[in-house]
């Protein structure tokens, strides 16, 4: 797709002006015509490369409170590059990673699944460790009665951390010490 490689620069470009622009926390007004100059010949090359109407996002000026000096409220030029950017993202490029952090639902997602596919994973193993230890561990002993109460409770368990603790207090309360662990997990 030519048009998408003859975008892809201004498309670059206005993420570059995104990213010097100055946070809010510092800035609520800029007061230099240049920096909303720029983006607005960005967004004119967009117009007549593609052929499609963007005006709504070019950055309007209005009269400051500083001795009547042109400014944009920094909100509005970060809503506008943001938008518009976002915009060229869906119709152009939405087969690549998403330009902004503020767009986090497929890493969240991603890596949520991957954490449950870790933490099912690591249950099925101790389940399976337990079972081969419950057929060798004769009946009515320590080790029998613990493994039986962890495999019964292996579904409450959140996280490595939480096995860990699970695992040290069934322990305690069936009075096995630390070696005792060791030797029946090995």
């Amino acid at each position: 797709m030519a048009e998408k490689e003859k975008i892809r620069p201004i498309y670059s470009e206005l993420q570059g002006y995104l990213s010097q622009a100055p946070n809010n926390e510092q800035y609520y007004t800029l007061y230099s015509p240049k920096v909303w100059g720029l983006v607005n010949q960005g967004i004119d090359e967009l117009i007549s490369v593609s052929g499609e109407d963007y005006d709504r996002f070019k950055i309007v000026s209005k009269t400051g409170r500083q001795e009547g000096q042109e400014c944009v409220e920094l909100d509005t030029y970060r809503t506008s590059l943001g938008g518009l950017i976002s915009r060229l993202h869906g119709k152009y490029f939405s087969d690549e990673p998403a330009p902004f952090s503020g767009m986090p639902s497929t890493v969240i997602s991603q890596t949520q699944q991957q954490n449950q596919s870790v933490h099912v994973q690591m249950l099925l193993e101790v389940q399976s460790k337990i079972d081969q230890k419950l057929a060798e561990s004769a009946e009515g002993t320590k080790e029998r009665t613990f493994l039986q109460k962890v495999k019964n409770s292996l579904s409450s368990i959140k996280d490595v951390a939480g096995l860990i603790t699970h695992l040290m207090n069934m322990a305690k309360e069936c009075g096995l010490s630390v070696d005792d662990l060791k030797n029946l997990f090995s």
